[in-house]
Parts: C-alpha cells; sequence; structure tokens
C-alpha cells in the first residue's frame, strides 16, 4: 500500500523549512512575519473557478509542510451551476495548526472571493476583523446584479470591520501570461493559481510539490502546464513585492501532535479505498466491487479501478440492483464483495441486501450518506440513514452497522467491516457521510504488521454424516462460537448446495415453509448480529465527577470533542462517549448510559441515534440536531450543550 501514497510527514522531528520564493531560492523575508499558531482559509469563487483544486493544492502543501489539518469542500450539486450565482458558489474551507485539531473551523480567518456572489455568499461566515482577498475584476455591474447588490461593497463601507486587500486576480494573470501564446480566456482561467501563488507566499507554504503537480496534470498540454505555473509563481512574488501585503505569517509544524511515522494527507474516500484493498490482501480473498455511480460514493469506484495490481475488479454497473446484484454473485463466487452508494441507492439495493441476509454471505455495503429524501442534497452531508440501515429491508433482516468518526478512520471501518463480514457470514453496513469523504486530514500510514489476520478457511469436503453413515455437505450447519454457516466456493467437488431467497431448513438448507423452523432461522440470524464481538465503548470523563454525558456516532466527533474542550476549558464537567459500531452496540453501552443523570445526542438528523438509545436502554436520551447539508460548528454546538446542562442545573 504504501507504494500508492504520497507526501510523508516527518512527524516526530520536523524541523521548519527555509523560505524560499518561486523559483526554490532560498530568500530571506524582507517584511514582517507573525507566528500564528492556526489559521483558518477559506477559497470562494464559481463552480468553474477551480476552487475545489486551490484548496486540495493549498491542504497538500500544508500537509507536507507538517501542519495538523481539517477540511470542508462544498460544491453545488449541478455540474455546472449558473455562473456568478449564489447557487453556484464552490467553496472550499481548511483548518491548519501547530497543533492537533478535529474540525475545519467555524469562521474562516481569510476569505478569498473570486466573484461577487462568493463575497455574498461566505460574508455572513466572517468574523469581524477577517481578512477578505477579492479579486475586483469581476464586480461588474452585471456580476453584482446577479446577487442583489446595487452598490458595490468594495465602495459602501459596508466592508469597513474587515481588512480587505483588492487583488485585480483577473488582471495580473492574464498580465504575467502575456507571452504564453495563449488566448486571454484560456489565460484568465489560471487566476486560481495566482490566488493560490500568494496564499502560498502569506502562509511560507513550499512550491515545489505544486509545480510538480502542474506539470504531471498537464503533461499532455505542456504549454497549459506552464501557463499555470507562471501563474502561480506571479502569485507568490505579487505577495513579495506588493505593499498591500505588509506581513506574511508562519505556523509551525505540529511536531507534537503526531506520533512518529509517515504521514499523508488522506481524504475519507481515499482512505476507504485503501482500507477496502488491505482487508482484501488480509483476508487472501479478491476485491469485487459492484457499484453504480452516485454523489458522494462515486469516487471509491474511480479509485479502487486503478488498482488491478492489487486483484481488484470494479464493475460500474447499469443501476443500484444490478451493481449490488453482481457484488452478491461475487460473494458466493468466494470474493471479498463490495458495493458502494448513497442513501437513494441503499433504497434500491434493499431487496438484495435482505437476500444476502437469508443466504449469509459475506457483502459490505458501503453509504456515504447525503441529504434525503429522495435526490435531496447530492452533495451536502448529513447522517440520516441510520434507521434506514437498521431497518429497511422487509422481514426480519438484522445487519451489523458501524461508522467511522474521522476520514482516517475510514481505513480502519474498512478492515472492521471486512472482519465482521467474513467471520459471521453476514452482510455488513458501513455509513460514512459527505463531509468524512470529501474532507481530508493527516493520517499514518501503519505497517503491514500492524493490520489484522482476515484469513478465511472456505469449506473444503463433508462436514455432517446421516443416520445411515453417508458424509453429506450441510451448508447451513453452524460454527458454535459464531453461528456463521460454512463458505462454500462454487465448483467444489461434492459441495453442491441450493441458495435462494425462500427460507432455507436449518443445516441441510433445503426450502422449508415449516413453522417452527422458520421461528429457528429469524433467531438464529437475529442471534448471530446480537452475538458479533465488538470492543467496548470508551468513555472520556477526565474530572469522574461529570453528571453529563454527550454520545455521538460517525462525523460528529470532531465537533463534538471540540465542542468538549470548550466546555471544559470554562470549567464545565462533562463526559463524551463515541460509538462506532451501532449494530450490534458495545455490550457495556447500557451500564455507561445509566451512570450519567444527562444523555445528549448531537446528530446531523432528527434524533435517529437517540431514538435506537431510549427503545434500548429506556434512557432519557436528549437529541440536538442539525440538517443543514453542513456539520456542526463547535461554538454552536458547545453552547447548546451548555444551555442544556443550565436548564437541568436550574430544574
Amino acid at each position: 500500500m504504501t507504494s500508492q501514497v504520497s507526501s510523508p510527514i516527518a512527524a516526530s522531528n520536523a524541523e521548519e523549512p527555509p523560505v524560499v520564493d518561486a523559483l526554490g531560492e532560498q530568500r530571506k523575508p524582507a517584511k514582517e512575519t507573525r507566528q500564528l499558531d492556526r489559521v483558518i482559509i477559506r477559497f470562494a469563487g464559481d463552480s468553474g473557478d477551480g476552487m475545489q483544486l486551490t484548496g486540495d493544492r493549498f491542504t497538500s502543501e500544508t500537509a507536507s509542510f507538517g501542519n495538523d489539518l481539517s477540511t470542508l469542500p462544498n460544491f453545488p450539486a449541478e455540474i455546472r451551476a449558473p455562473a456568478g450565482t449564489l447557487p453556484g458558489v464552490s467553496s472550499f474551507q481548511l483548518h491548519f495548526a501547530d497543533h492537533d485539531i478535529l474540525t475545519p473551523g467555524d469562521a474562516p480567518d481569510v476569505l478569498v472571493a473570486m466573484n461577487p456572489a462568493a463575497l455574498r455568499a461566505n460574508l455572513g461566515d466572517l468574523p469581524r476583523g477577517a481578512e477578505i482577498i477579492v479579486n475586483t475584476d469581476e464586480f461588474t455591474r452585471r456580476a453584482m446584479g446577479k446577487v442583489g447588490w446595487a452598490v458595490s461593497p468594495l465602495e459602501d463601507g459596508s466592508l469597513a470591520g474587515f481588512a480587505v486587500h483588492r487583488v485585480p486576480l483577473t488582471t495580473l494573470t492574464v498580465e504575467a501570461l502575456k507571452d504564453s501564446g495563449l488566448a486571454r480566456k484560456d489565460a484568465e482561467r489560471a487566476k486560481n493559481m495566482f490566488a493560490l501563488g500568494l496564499l502560498s507566499w502569506m502562509y511560507h507554504r513550499p512550491t515545489e510539490g505544486t509545480e510538480a503537480f502542474l506539470r504531471r496534470k498537464f503533461a499532455k498540454r505542456p504549454d497549459i502546464a506552464e501557463a499555470n505555473v507562471v501563474a502561480f509563481r506571479a502569485g507568490w512574488n505579487f505577495g513579495e513585492t506588493t505593499e498591500d501585503f505588509a506581513v506574511s505569517y508562519e505556523v509551525a509544524p505540529a511536531s507534537s501532535a503526531f506520533p512518529a511515522g509517515t504521514y499523508r494527507n488522506i481524504s475519507g474516500n481515499l482512505a476507504l479505498s485503501y482500507g477496502l484493498i488491505a482487508a482484501a490482501k488480509q483476508s487472501g480473498l479478491p476485491l469485487y466491487l459492484g457499484s453504480y455511480p452516485i454523489t458522494p460514493a462515486s469516487d471509491i469506484l474511480h479509485e479502487l479501478s486503478r488498482h488491478k495490481n492489487f486483484g481488484v475488479r470494479t464493475f460500474q454497473a447499469e443501476d443500484e440492483i444490478a451493481a449490488i446484484g453482481a457484488a452478491l454473485g461475487a460473494a458466493f463466487g468466494g470474493s471479498l464483495a463490495v458495493t458502494t452508494t448513497s442513501g437513494p441507492g441503499v433504497a434500491l439495493k434493499s431487496e438484495t441486501i435482505g437476500l444476502a441476509v437469508s443466504l449469509e454471505l459475506p457483502l459490505l455495503v458501503v453509504d456515504i450518506q447525503r441529504g434525503g429524501p429522495s435526490t435531496g442534497l447530492p452533495t451536502k452531508t448529513e447522517q440520516a440513514d441510520l434507521l434506514q440501515a437498521m431497518y429497511g429491508r422487509n422481514g426480519e433482516a438484522p445487519v451489523p452497522v458501524i461508522a467511522p468518526a474521522t476520514a482516517a478512520e475510514c481505513f480502519t471501518a474498512a478492515l472492521e467491516a471486512a472482519r465482521i463480514a467474513v467471520a459471521y457470514r453476514t452482510p455488513v453496513f458501513l455509513l460514512s457521510d459527505g463531509y468524512l469523504a470529501n474532507g481530508s486530514e493527516p493520517w499514518r500510514i501503519p505497517d503491514v504488521s500492524e493490520l489484522p489476520d482476515l484469513r478465511v478457511e472456505f469449506a473444503s469436503g463433508p462436514n455432517h454424516t446421516t443416520a445411515g453413515g453417508t458424509e453429506v455437505f450441510w451448508p447451513y450447519l453452524r460454527d458454535p462460537q459464531t453461528l456463521a454457516r460454512p463458505w462454500a466456493v462454487p465448483g467444489t467437488p461434492g459441495l453442491e448446495h441450493r441458495i435462494g431467497g425462500i427460507e432455507k431448513q436449518d443445516g441441510t438448507g433445503n426450502i422449508s415453509y415449516d413453522p417452527a423452523n422458520h421461528d429457528l432461522m429469524v433467531r438464529t440470524r437475529q442471534a448471530k448480529i446480537d452475538n458479533i464481538t465488538v470492543p467496548d465503548v470508551q468513555v472520556d470523563d477526565p474530572s469522574g465527577t461529570a453528571r453529563t454525558l454527550v454520545v455521538g456516532w460517525g462525523s460528529t466527533y470532531g465537533p463534538i470533542t471540540a465542542a468538549v474542550r470548550r466546555i471544559r476549558t470554562g470549567g464545565g464537567r462533562i463526559a463524551q462517549a463515541h460509538l462506532r459500531h451501532l449494530n450490534p452496540f458495545p455490550a457495556n453501552l447500557g451500564d455507561i448510559l445509566r451512570s450519567y443523570e444527562r444523555v445528549i445526542v448531537p446528530e446531523m438528523n432528527l434524533g435517529q441515534l437517540a431514538h435506537l438509545l431510549r427503545a434500548e436502554y429506556l434512557v432519557d436520551a436528549q437529541s440536538y440536531t442539525q440538517v443543514t447539508g453542513l456539520p456542526f460548528k463547535a461554538e454552536q454546538l458547545a453552547a447548546a450543550v451548555a444551555a442544556i446542562m443550565e436548564e437541568d442545573t436550574d430544574v
């Protein structure tokens, strides 16, 4: 796996590199340099302005520098939303620091606004005193009219509370590329690289990696590659020479935040893809992905299709139903089978998931959740598929459910899902979401020796002797520990057996309509899931005297942990627990919930986990919910939790 990753970070003994100019020559900064412990930057522009690419490159260089970081890409669902309009704004927020951080940040310290729509869409998120870098070339009457501005905010005093830098990004880019031979329209497209160069100077980011990236990306168009490099260097040099930027900033590497090791920047979907490949290698099974493209899960299909060298086979089906059908067929054939989708696709796959429950075959169902119902908000995040994963099938069809807490944890979550699937012969839901899928953070590349042993033993011969003394193969004879049935690869002599959706007879696997047998099989399948071994949930309660417990799952981990830290800093006593296994719940969860007077459950839905906890443990779990398509802000969550604590104290 290490051959597939890049941008390592020396976490244990990182030294601050010398400042270099855009030509790679060491230079002592002529301007004042201020030290900061953290910065939140948001790049915003039209969906065609390359804000995601700009943010990705700044993130990659920040990761290679050694900062801890967290990102929040935010973009329209339309492939090309109307240019210059509020619905067409695309943004990328990056929070980086010299210490451990948990979220992309609540409010940007710096906003790069490529047009009026970008400024208007993001202005409300800026704290007073924030820096705004504005592309003044785009502030035409027509462009401002699209967002409802009759007078330019650059002229009417409405930005007086901010540090505004007026930069004609388009003009400066075109001027820098006047000798490139490119048409003006093509030259203008490089303005995002000019902005990236300027911010790279402003925060002392390395430059060599970005230049190498641009030359690789546009290898078939060397003229375009060189134009982007020139624009990038021009932006860096503009920051160095203009008087409008009198100060640059340094954020030291977060050396103490990471254990020693080799790190890289990784997104949730990429980590999940690597985890699936690692699971296949550790189990000795070929990896098969049956998938239909759907936002925000498609990146997993794209990534896995690149790794045929690891024995990965990917199938882009004609629809969601065909995708999971092919994956289930691959599971029957002895593969580590995976299907990836989002909420609408899960609805279409539900019948085949029920079939997988009946057949008792390992199958990973990866649901990258998004806003719903129906098509909903394809590019926005939500946690509203939990009850669908738990109960969204006909009949009694229990399925294990796990959820990673961070982008990096998607790697180990994939390994854990595979462990459960192959050991217990069951489909498993892995619930990620758009925030984790597209967001990124540093990830320590594990040594292969650290990965779990997932090797599988297939059935190889008869496993039952009849009353007449004949040795036969019973496909539903169970392991006494796991209740898993044998996994027999088709074509193995003597192991022929029936499959299908009609109820099976215990042991023989023959079709059965016997009432007592059906009752036994239903209860056995439930018992198999209930008896899955999962780790106990850990409680973070430093004071040991907290009366309030905040419980979360999935991607709310970062905001909840940041909020809890804020409350503790203010003197509050509060405990936190985060659930990775949602079905079955950890064995100690009930005792933990009952040991606190208050249980608060923040979720990006209308209270689905809280509903499950109330039903299972009869505790008064209080919901705090949000369904805006965006993750919680730490300050907002801290205030809400503190208010609940105060209300209960008053009573």
